[in-house]
């Protein structure tokens, strides 16, 4: 037979699910993993927007609607933006998709021709990469350090900038690192993404799990950035709606009338029931988010007590979020069980498999040394999962 797509099998798997789907595999066959790999919230989803997709499958709402999104969810949308951000968009300047995941794969498809240049600042979440390369791009991974708190500074941009540079992805707050832009830093970015006359895809999924410090969304800064911009967001993080896949861009006409061709011979629209679910989130959005946010801030409080507390390992406060970006280059070269540990990959499959928790390796994120927690889950399981990190650490030699 024939080879498959070269581009398909240059496509690595998502590390995030792949320890994810380990752990569960490794819990259904009895086994007491604690999983901090997938980035879940671990609430349920709240009881009146629950209610409002039932109510849709009642009503019979289940049938196609226009491929980027139900008008009434895109004006939902747009007020959300204004009452939150003050910036107004239009229902033709917002496509809606299966997930942010999906409308960032969208927004690179509908900019990026092959062979053009993508910065990459690392680290970077797990599918920026893939999903480049699967639009024929190329990326320029920029690597940040601890040094600069894990952001990309304008001298760092400037000279990663080529004739062939499309775009810019920038994640903020950040998965893996929790870290968030100040208003002045992304000012100094914008200057240079101006003068090379760039567009910006900025994925501000997380912009409502802050703790202690303001976002500022990118758009916000001036008209010219608002028009180069395309604005990820979703209701996966801030309502506990991950499986219900309700994510959405707001960007200039052109750029999104690009996107919903793209989504009317792909997906061809995002669920009806989820979207009317994600209409009632929207419109009718009670406290439940804000306590979800607290109760995130209590659990990075506890993991940043504890870590201070663990010799040979450290992490930079996350500002946004809910991971832990942990330093374990001290642990690299230590034998663990019989197996030499060199690779954060390395560490992440002798921690699963002889200590029963289950954490990303940082290499996943193009930063190796480290490990990626996520605290989006309970209480009880960080505390475990924490004491059988410190009894994994002491077998170290």
């Amino acid at each position: 037979m024939k080879p498959i797509s070269a581009t398909a099998k240059s496509i690595a798997p998502s590390a995030t699910l792949d320890i994810d789907t380990l752990a569960k595999q490794m819990k259904a066959d009895g086994i007491d993993v604690i999983a901090f790999g997938a980035g879940e919230p671990d609430f349920n989803t709240p009881e009146h927007i629950k209610e409002a997709g039932i109510e849709a499958i009642r009503a019979n709402k289940t049938r196609y609607t226009p491929a980027s999104g139900l008008p009434a969810l895109k004006s939902a949308i747009c007020s959300s933006i204004e009452k939150q951000f003050g910036l107004k968009y239009e229902n033709k300047n917002i496509c809606v998709s299966s997930g942010a995941k999906h409308i960032v794969y969208v927004s690179v498809m509908a900019l990026v021709n092959p062979g053009d240049e993508v910065i990459l600042p690392a680290p970077y979440w797990v599918t920026y990469m893939e999903i480049i390369r699967m639009a024929g791009g190329v990326p320029v991974v920029i690597d940040t350090d601890e040094r600069t708190h894990f952001k990309l500074t304008p001298e760092m941009l400037e000279s990663a900038v080529t004739e062939k540079t499309k775009c810019l992805l920038l994640n903020n707050p950040s998965n893996p690192t929790g870290m968030v832009y100040t208003r002045q830093e992304l000012l100094d970015l914008m200057e240079v993404v101006k003068k090379h006359d760039l567009y910006v895809i900025s994925d501000e999924i997380y912009n409502t799990l802050t703790y202690g410090c303001t976002h500022t969304c990118l758009p916000t800064l001036d008209e010219d950035i608002k028009n180069r911009t395309i604005l990820i967001d979703g209701l996966s993080k801030t309502y506990a709606m991950t499986g219900w896949r309700v994510g959405y861009s707001a960007a200039n006409e052109e750029i999104t009338k690009a996107m919903s061709n793209y989504l009317s011979h792909s997906t061809g629209s995002t669920c009806t029931i989820s979207q009317y679910a994600g209409m009632e989130a929207l419109v009718n959005n009670t406290d439940e988010a804000e306590q979800m946010r607290q109760a995130f801030d209590e659990r990075r409080q506890y993991f940043l007590r504890r870590i201070a507390q663990i010799q040979g390992v450290s992490c930079i406060e996350p500002e946004g979020a809910f991971y832990i970006f942990m330093n374990i280059k001290q642990q690299l070269g230590k034998t663990f069980f019989g197996e030499k540990v060199e690779t954060s990959a390395q560490f992440a499959q002798s921690l699963l498999k002889n200590g029963l928790v289950a954490v990303v390796p940082g290499g996943a994120f193009g930063a190796e040394g480290y490990i990626r927690w996520s605290y989006a889950t309970s209480m009880d399981a960080i505390r475990t999962g924490l004491d059988r990190f410190e009894q994994f650490l002491k077998q170290g030699k």
